[in-house]
């Protein structure tokens, strides 16, 4: 039987994070079952349906709202790739999807390739958070997978915001100069995310999630949450 590569995603470290004892419940020893949610399964439609607006199909009705981002999208310049799967190997060499030498799995929902610039789009359906690094990730990729790529323009946009807000989007431009410091500063995180699957050792991290919105119910802080 051969190794097992360590692969990882941002939702992936992004839960080890929050709790690594959820996360290997969750994640590695399944023992609890993610079971979808009212907001997991809208998240999902809005994706499908956003992907296939793209592609031609018209807008569920209650979702007509969404529609100026999709003509926004439609009307850029250059080549449109809807839900794009990248992947890299440890040595940040593009490699396919699945292939065994995969270190890091991404998902972009909406890439335009322009010349030298790129736009990479996630669409959110939740309530806006703080954080770039996925939008990172995301220019990572495309700077590795497209070499003549020199700038990428990434975006949350959080479709719950009226699309005219300044708050409709989180906006960063990654310059290909940029991705060295970004790699260095995340590499630490990742291999704590990697010693864990090495050793085994997913300690809980108690907040108040536990009390009610966690269903490992071995965790010592289940229903209870921090003792702070």
């Amino acid at each position: 039987m051969g190794v097992v590569m360590f692969t990882w995603s941002f939702s992936k470290l992004d839960n080890f994070e929050t709790c690594a004892k959820k996360y290997e419940a969750y994640s590695v020893s399944r023992s609890v079952k993610d079971d979808s949610t009212e907001n997991i399964d809208w998240g999902n439609e809005v994706h499908d349906a956003m992907a296939k607006a793209l592609k031609g199909n018209a807008l569920p009705e209650h979702m007509l709202p969404y529609q100026p981002w999709v003509d926004r999208v439609l009307s850029g310049p250059g080549e449109l790739l809807v839900e794009c799967k990248y992947a890299l190997d440890q040595n940040l060499s593009p490699t396919p999807y699945r292939a065994p030498t995969v270190w890091y799995r991404g998902i972009a929902d909406v890439v335009r390739i322009n010349g030298p610039v790129a736009l990479a789009i996630d669409w959110k359906t939740g309530k806006p958070k703080e954080g770039s690094v996925q939008l990172g990730l995301m220019a990572l990729c495309i700077f590795q997978h497209f070499p003549a790529i020199k700038v990428v323009r990434t975006e949350y946009v959080w479709l719950q915001e009226d699309p005219n807000s300044k708050d409709a989007t989180t906006q960063k431009i990654w310059r290909r100069e940029d991705i060295p410091a970004f790699v260095a500063q995340l590499l630490p995180r990742v291999k704590k995310l990697e010693w864990a699957h090495q050793t085994m050792t997913f300690p809980p991290n108690p907040s108040g999630l536990c009390i009610k919105y966690c269903k490992v119910v071995s965790c010592p802080f289940h229903g209870k949450g921090s003792p702070r």
